[in-house]
């Protein structure tokens, strides 16, 4: 892979890397060493990515599993995180109600609604890229409508 296609990459995709791992660890120094970590790994990969839909997919889903794995350390559960309200000015997008919302639901819907509403991908694409079936990613993506529709109100549409 040459330089200019690894700064091609990372120009495409390193805001939605970003996004995923602040929604996650809800701080800008955790999900700075993460999203360079993400893209290294990318770039030490064997075998090319078949597009860039793969390529952005491969991307989510590595960032979103070296989030967990941070987070499921046991120094991490007793540790007091930053307020990611407080952040919104250094973490570079608009931190808005339904975000905040999506942000405190578990990791399994927290995923896949972020895939879908925010990185526009299909049930189908999030099924493949998360190994997951089609039909567990569609309940998944129902119950943290119903969730989010619960903690907003049912005037706010997801």
């Amino acid at each position: 892979m040459t330089d200019n296609e690894m700064t091609e990459i990372y120009n495409r995709n390193v805001l939605s890397v970003y996004r995923l791992c602040f929604s996650y660890l809800k701080n800008v120094t955790d999900t700075e060493d993460i999203v360079q970590e993400t893209f290294v790994k990318a770039f030490m990969r064997d075998k090319a990515f078949e597009n860039e839909r793969h390529e952005k997919g491969w991307l989510i889903m590595t960032a979103g599993n070296m989030c967990k794995d941070l987070l499921s350390h046991w120094w991490r559960k007793n540790r007091n995180l930053d307020d990611y309200e407080t952040l919104q000015a250094k973490a570079g997008f608009d931190i808005d109600e339904t975000f905040i919302e999506i942000m405190k639901l578990p990791p399994k819907y927290k995923t896949v609604i972020y895939m879908y509403y925010y990185e526009e991908y299909s049930t189908r694409e999030i099924s493949e890229i998360l190994k997951k079936n089609k039909s567990t990613v569609c309940s998944l993506l129902k119950r943290g409508r119903e969730i989010l529709k619960e903690r907003l109100g049912e005037n706010n549409e997801e």
